[in-house]
């Protein structure tokens, strides 16, 4: 991140514009649909925390998709670059239980978000993961944003949804970020991708840094055990401690956590405290059932 190429509020407080690429997507259960979609997500929680946020997406021309715009601007996101497409419906994701009582997922295909028009938003940052470029549309898309617009950082939180994802996929994403997030889960899946051994996280971590020149952060989420962040100027990965709370749903966690890391950085704040926050946001969305559940970021400010 360089100095300087975030703005300021009115009050002397940085704030940034972001420009989140990729998904909205509908959980559609039996009796009852959840908006969602990580990047969505991601939004949404950097609106609350006073930033000017710009979803990159499309939706269809139905009830959902309209659903869709209107709730993304109850919670504060900008919409006017998702655009609304006549021959394709909205995302969904069906959720039936099978007979063990097991969630069962399926994520439609060929749905609005696989066909985003390209735009120019003029941001500061930059957000996507790996579902979004599911679509040959979508990279298409995205290396043209990437390749006409100054970021000052590129977010990507590699989000692995099997089976839609690729070796190719991967890479591209990691070359892109300034700023990567992978979760432990993940991280084999990673680590295949790019050829590299895992069976130590932290060296993993120190590899990637030195085989890719514009990534400047890298966290890896480690689940209730913290997580642990190394930046380029760093000589060492800091480790975070989880946050012990009783968990109600996990959905959106990882999402909240991008979201107030990202903030915290935006500060200049130094890593542990940046980790810290972030697993305090999250630590509170877990004990919630919504994704983006009502919070002041004030709340968390002496963390």
């Amino acid at each position: 991140m360089q100095e300087g190429l975030y703005g300021l509020t009115q009050k002397g407080e940085m704030t940034l514009k972001i420009a989140a690429f990729g998904e909205i997507v509908w959980d559609v259960y039996p009796d009852n649909a959840c908006l969602g979609g990580a990047p969505l997500n991601f939004a949404a929680h950097l609106a609350r925390h006073g930033h000017e946020v710009y979803m990159l997406s499309a939706v269809g021309e139905d009830d959902y998709g309209e659903q869709a715009l209107l709730q993304l601007q109850d919670l504060g996101v900008h919409t006017e670059y998702i655009a609304r497409l006549k021959d394709k419906q909205t995302g969904k994701c069906l959720v039936s239980l099978n007979e063990a009582g097991v969630p069962m997922y399926d994520l439609l295909q060929d749905t609005a978000y696989d066909h985003i028009p390209t735009a120019s938003v003029g941001a500061d940052v930059l957000y996507f993961g790996t579902l979004a470029l599911r679509s040959e549309h979508n990279r298409h898309t995205l290396r043209q944003l990437l390749d006409s617009d100054r970021f000052a950082d590129v977010f990507v939180d590699v989000n692995i949804r099997a089976p839609f994802y690729s070796e190719e996929t991967i890479r591209f994403a990691v070359e892109q970020a300034t700023i990567l997030k992978i979760s432990d889960e993940e991280l084999p899946t990673v680590a295949k991708a790019l050829h590299t051994q895992a069976t130590d996280q932290k060296r993993f971590m120190q590899t990637l840094m030195q085989a890719y020149p514009r990534l400047q952060c890298l966290i890896l989420t480690r689940g209730a055990e913290g997580s642990y962040v190394l930046h380029r100027d760093d000589n060492a990965v800091c480790s975070c401690a989880g946050k012990a709370v009783e968990v109600v749903s996990t959905v959106g966690a990882g999402d909240s956590f991008s979201a107030a890391f990202l903030h915290m950085y935006s500060k200049h704040e130094p890593m542990e405290r940046c980790a810290a926050y972030a697993s305090t946001v999250a630590g509170f969305v877990v004990s919630r059932q919504e994704a983006v559940p009502p919070y002041d970021p004030q709340c968390f400010v002496t963390v």
